[in-house]
């Protein structure tokens, strides 16, 4: 562990990149270092990228320790992560851009274009022995914008989510969508129409397979595949090149190593995730697109994706979606009792859009952000906000499953804020 902290050290000033600094007091942004910093020589993680935007700058952009360790290859700041739910956003932008195209409404029930959907059931007890459960019809159809909040009552398979539904889920086969390689969209989604709600629409938010489900009824409105038309209607537009589901043999290479922390050492994933995943997921050809959390990006990529927000849904002049679309995504959707899911656990008071986590005048007690901050993170410890009143875009990417170290991603936050001129 000596010899590996040494060697980090000496690489972290051959690896960072830092670029004008308007709007950062250029005395306090060494915090900033000394937050991924002091991770690095604990041993909590081998390497990070972070990028900081204000008033659509770049003011500062790093990287820091390695992409790989047992080669001895330096982090870039062009490196590519797998960002798991920070796809949710991705997803949740192409459902709006339909939707301004009039391919649906938001209060439509899933079943107008999933017919499988058309009589959801709520579980009402459950049998640990076998996985068998007893069910009563729920109170009313999902709808279009339960998915975009997550208020469908669907939950997740194998991850973050309540233990019972985990198993029914299991039984059945449905999947996570992380680094799922086989079956595709529409057998699966198919497929959970056929499982139970873990409770009645709109009664909770519970963070589940919603943006999966999503992803398939993009397939079913533009008919075209998940990839193509995000590669076509996002990526292509805001000029995302290192943004995929699954990586071209060319940029492979770029990849982050996935580590986790075995024994107080971290170490190279080299067992199968979740649900038997390969780690490599991402360099390997799968049929499954997962519109919650397939995809694999840089933190410059993301950057720009949340830059069109920032930007009232324009990107370089093009208008991707409308003002007024971007303010209804960046209003609070959770009515007034409707009370987070318990896994993961999420600060009260919750407060989510249509894709994205919302810092309210209900809940502005909690970060440094000021009010209209929309944020989220993905499973291998990745992290992002965006603060439109600050003109403020913070995105710090590391890379390890099940990490104990979460706290990073608030660490830089206070970094960051506290740097502000």
């Amino acid at each position: 562990m000596k010899k590996y902290i040494l060697s980090v050290i000496a690489i972290l000033a051959m690896t960072g990149t830092t670029y004008a600094r308007q709007g950062l007091d250029t005395q306090r942004t060494s915090r900033i270092d000394d937050v991924i910093n002091r991770h690095i020589h604990a041993g909590h993680i081998p390497g990070a990228t972070v990028l900081v935007m204000r008033h659509g700058q770049i003011v500062y952009n790093k990287a820091y320790g390695y992409a790989d360790v047992a080669s001895h290859k330096p982090m870039q700041t062009d490196n590519i992560f797998r960002i798991a739910s920070q796809t949710k956003a991705v997803t949740s932008l192409g459902v709006m851009i339909l939707w301004e195209e009039g391919k649906f409404q938001l209060d439509d029930p899933v079943s107008m274009y999933i017919p499988a959907f058309k009589t959801p059931r709520v579980k009402v007890s459950f049998n640990p022995q076998d996985s068998s459960y007893t069910t009563r019809p729920a109170s009313r159809e999902i709808t279009v914008r339960d998915l975009l909040r997550h208020t469908s009552g669907i939950a997740y398979a194998a991850v973050f989510s309540d233990p019972q539904m985990q198993a029914i889920y299991a039984k059945a086969g449905v999947v996570s969508g992380i680094g799922t390689m086989a079956s595709d969209l529409k057998t699966k989604m198919t497929l959970l129409a056929q499982q139970p709600l873990m409770h009645d629409p709109g009664q909770a938010f519970t963070y589940g397979l919603n943006t999966d489900l999503l992803g398939y009824l993009i397939e079913i409105w533009s008919g075209q595949p998940l990839d193509v038309f995000l590669q076509q209607r996002v990526f292509k537009p805001l000029d995302m090149q290192d943004t995929y589901f699954h990586l071209p043999a060319a940029k492979q290479q770029k990849l982050v190593t996935l580590y986790e922390e075995v024994n107080g050492k971290m170490l190279p994933v080299t067992h199968p995730l979740y649900e038997g995943v390969d780690p490599l997921f991402p360099n390997r050809q799968g049929t499954y697109l997962s519109g919650g959390a397939g995809l694999v990006s840089t933190t410059a990529d993301y950057a720009k994706f949340l830059s069109v927000f920032m930007n009232k849904g324009k990107y370089n002049k093009r208008t991707i979606i409308s003002p007024a679309t971007v303010a209804l995504m960046l209003t609070n959707q959770l009515e007034a009792g409707v009370r987070p899911s318990p896994l993961p656990a999420q600060p009260e008071p919750f407060q989510f859009g249509l894709g994205f986590a919302l810092e309210t005048a209900v809940n502005d007690h909690l970060m440094p952000y000021r009010i209209g901050t929309f944020s989220w993170g993905g499973a291998f410890n990745t992290h992002y906000w965006a603060d439109p009143q600050e003109g403020l875009i913070g995105l710090v990417f590391t890379q390890e499953y099940l990490s104990p170290y979460w706290s990073i991603g608030d660490e830089f936050k206070t970094a960051v804020y506290q740097a502000l001129d």
